[in-house]
């Protein structure tokens, strides 16, 4: 959103409210406050425009799709280099080895959304319930209602893609009760359905994701959330709305993370003007911007690794051969890895060894100005690398820590090439492989990837896989995909990750392929849904753990 829509942060103030978290536990101190709230549709706006902090949860800028890092640290795609127990750092593996970690306590704490999520929920219906009571119009009634509903079938998707059921509350405040059973999956989809059709039927139809929510961010995000309950028609539909809309992949796949690209569906704007900022920057920028432009926070904090390097096509569509590092991983080698082959997205999502990163060159090996180090014998990474590479996308080549060490690189919540993901699977579930094949290649032609033909079956679900992890990655959506297709307790199982140790030898390097993990990562299949939080079950008569905690 603009900064001009961010005004809601002064009527935040004169409502006493410090922070979101403040806002979402605020209680109503009296009726003519609200009256002054919903009096006119200035205000209205400016309340409701508060719950736009809860849209980069959708995406790896927040916290919320994991509490202790990107989510993708917990599968083979990243890997946290430091050893100290804490976020960002140890935790996340911890997480991916599963084991006798894995309690219902140690997983609500570290991948739980329940108390955070109601308490969103509540407010969400309180606004619902003052604003039909309010006096405005009936087109300001139906505008503020989409946005609300927007933001409430939000909520509800994350729950139901993490325990599978949920309590549903409309605005009817009177149904609040401290025991009161779960809902059913079936009912809990409809709801959600339910309130992102009503936003999308309601909200206005832009192609410009830098205002407000739109309908296509609706239709979007919907796209996605029906993908989880296996409503394929659904998928369907709500792909083509957003379709019909005018957005348009940007020519430069870079491109479509930088604000107000032609194909971004839903953003969440910075502002610094405003102390609207965030610290992913600091996290995961190079080791050698600490030196050399002044990053306080060391950065580097988690890689991407080789075995996503390996995930890239050559240009020609082809996949590249790594056996020649597999097989040298006791010696090295000294041939080069083929980076210079490899198609756009890599050089766009990932940073290797001599990489041009700020108008120099990257280096990522033993004493260079990034630095490598081994996993665990170092146990803190001061921004070194444990995998040879570092994250590229969503990092900010033009921010200068010497300058603000906080970013305001926009966070985009959701594009079109996600849509066109989201759509082409469901033409694959549909039998009709025809139409799957040609929403994949509009994703692949985009990087000039030849046109894949003739799949169908699993080896066209397996196409649809790849693209996603590819074109997709580290936008917080691979674990995700993972869990749903229910594949992660046979991929993320039994392996360990993997990395390049790079040494400089005069003018050659050596590479050594390396594991970075000192155990094998484990997915039990319990985490397929996440327990019911031990606050819930003391307070709540009505609800039992899940069976998978027991």
């Amino acid at each position: 959103m603009k900064a001009k829509y961010l005004g809601l942060c002064l009527l935040g103030a004169s409502l006493g409210l410090s922070s979101c978290n403040d806002f979402l536990d605020l209680k109503p101190s009296d009726k003519a406050t609200n009256s002054l709230v919903w009096s006119s549709s200035t205000n209205a706006q400016m309340a409701i425009d508060y719950y736009y902090c809860l849209l980069p949860a959708l995406s790896s800028f927040g916290t919320y799709q994991c509490s202790v890092g990107m989510a993708e640290g917990l599968t083979d795609e990243f890997k946290y280099g430091n050893m100290t127990f804490n976020a960002l750092m140890y935790i996340p593996n911890e997480i991916s080895y599963g084991g006798l970690p894995l309690t219902a306590g140690y997983t609500d704490t570290y991948l739980g959304v329940w108390e955070s999520t109601y308490e969103n929920i509540r407010r969400i219906n309180e606004s619902l319930q003052y604003l039909h009571r309010s006096s405005l119009g009936e087109n300001d009634v139906k505008y503020f209602e989409g946005q609300l509903r927007f933001f409430r079938g939000m909520c509800y998707f994350e729950l139901l893609k993490r325990y599978h059921q949920a309590i549903l509350y409309t605005e009817d405040l009177s149904q609040i009760s401290t025991n009161k059973k779960l809902d059913s999956e079936e009912e809990g989809w409809k709801f959600v359905q339910a309130d992102l059709k009503f936003a999308g039927e309601n909200l206005p139809v832009s192609a410009s994701a830098t205002g407000r929510l739109t309908s296509g961010a609706a239709y979007a995000l919907l796209s996605r959330a029906m993908l989880y309950c296996k409503d394929w028609t659904a998928v369907k539909e709500a792909a083509e709305k957003v379709i019909a809309m005018k957005y348009q992949l940007t020519d430069n796949y870079a491109d479509a993370f930088t604000g107000g690209n032609s194909e971004a569906i839903c953003q969440y704007t910075y502002d610094s003007k405003i102390s609207l900022t965030h610290s992913f920057d600091t996290y995961y920028a190079p080791g050698g911007d600490k030196a050399l432009d002044g990053n306080q926070a060391d950065g580097g904090f988690g890689t991407p690794t080789q075995d996503m390097v390996e995930e890239y096509e050559m240009t020609d569509g082809k996949r590249f051969d790594w056996a020649a590092w597999h097989e040298a991983a006791k010696t090295g080698t000294t041939q080069a890895p083929p980076y210079d082959k490899l198609e756009p997205r890599f050089k766009a999502t990932i940073l290797y060894n001599g990489a041009t990163w700020k108008g120099r060159k990257i280096e990522p090996f033993v004493g260079g100005t990034d630095g490598w180090c081994r996993w665990e014998a170092d146990p803190k990474t001061n921004g070194r690398t444990t995998t040879g590479y570092y994250l590229r996308k969503l990092v900010d080549e033009n921010h200068h820590f010497t300058t603000v060490q906080n970013s305001t690189q926009p966070c985009i919540v959701i594009r079109l090439a996600e849509v066109y993901l989201n759509y082409a699977e469901a033409c694959y579930r549909l039998n009709d492989a025809g139409k799957a094949l040609e929403y994949l290649n509009k994703v692949r032609e985009r990087v000039a990837l030849p046109k894949l033909t003739g799949l169908s079956g699993d080896r066209l679900f397996e196409a649809l896989r790849h693209e996603r992890k590819v074109e997709l990655a580290f936008e917080g959506l691979y674990y995700w995909d993972m869990r749903r297709w229910e594949l992660a307790d046979q991929t993320f199982t039994g392996i360990r990750r993997h990395g390049l140790k790079i040494e400089k030898m005069g003018d050659l390097y050596r590479y050594t392929y390396v594991d970075v993990d000192n155990q094998d990562l484990n997915f039990p299949k319990k985490l397929y849904r996440l327990p019911v939080p031990v606050g819930e079950l003391n307070n709540n008569k009505e609800i039992d753990q899940f069976p998978e905690w027991k």
